[in-house]
């Protein structure tokens, strides 16, 4: 079995992981958040993962390369709630190698049918989730955040992507 790319997020891991979110929200999300009119709020979002931390509903992880922070998970349930790599690991694999470690996670909790929500005009976003497994499930939602973008809700199928997680239970 592949050696583990998560371990739990602490709070004094916010900063670290601030500093990986930033740069890649902005790179991956400016069709969403255009900076001049809706720039990314980090004291919001470090908040935000202060009290997920805190709430026992939620699994929040860094994901680590070489014992760096290199990127940030959540999950809840059946959901996966936040998902990102930093810029400079951006098809390096240690992505794929997250999202399989945290499918298998999930299908140990009894989730068999995880899903996310993925904003639509987000094009490398859904390009990544449609390669390892993930579809569209036809579900519209509008988003939390102003400019309240559309997402679309997409659901695991790991027969989507013609290859199981690269880890396995």
């Amino acid at each position: 079995m592949p050696p583990s790319v998560l371990r739990a997020m602490r709070v004094e891991d916010v900063p670290a992981v601030m500093a990986v979110q930033e740069p890649a929200s902005i790179a991956g999300l400016s069709l969403v958040f255009p900076q001049d009119s809706h720039p990314f709020p980090l004291d919001v979002l470090a908040d935000r993962w202060r009290a997920e931390i805190a709430d026992p509903a939620v699994d929040c992880f860094v994901i680590v390369r070489e014992a760096e922070v290199a990127g940030f998970a959540a999950t809840s349930g059946a959901e996966l709630k936040h998902f990102g790599v930093a810029v400079e690991e951006w098809g390096s694999g240690l992505a794929r190698a997250a999202q399989d470690e945290l499918v298998v996670r999930m299908a140990d909790a009894g989730y068999e049918r995880p899903w996310l929500r993925v904003y639509a005009a987000n094009p490398r976003g859904r390009a990544f989730w449609e390669k390892v497994g993930w579809s569209d499930t036809g579900k519209r939602e509008t988003g939390a955040m102003p400019p309240h973008a559309e997402q679309l809700i997409y659901a695991y199928d790991p027969a989507s992507s013609g290859t199981a997680p690269n880890v396995t239970p």
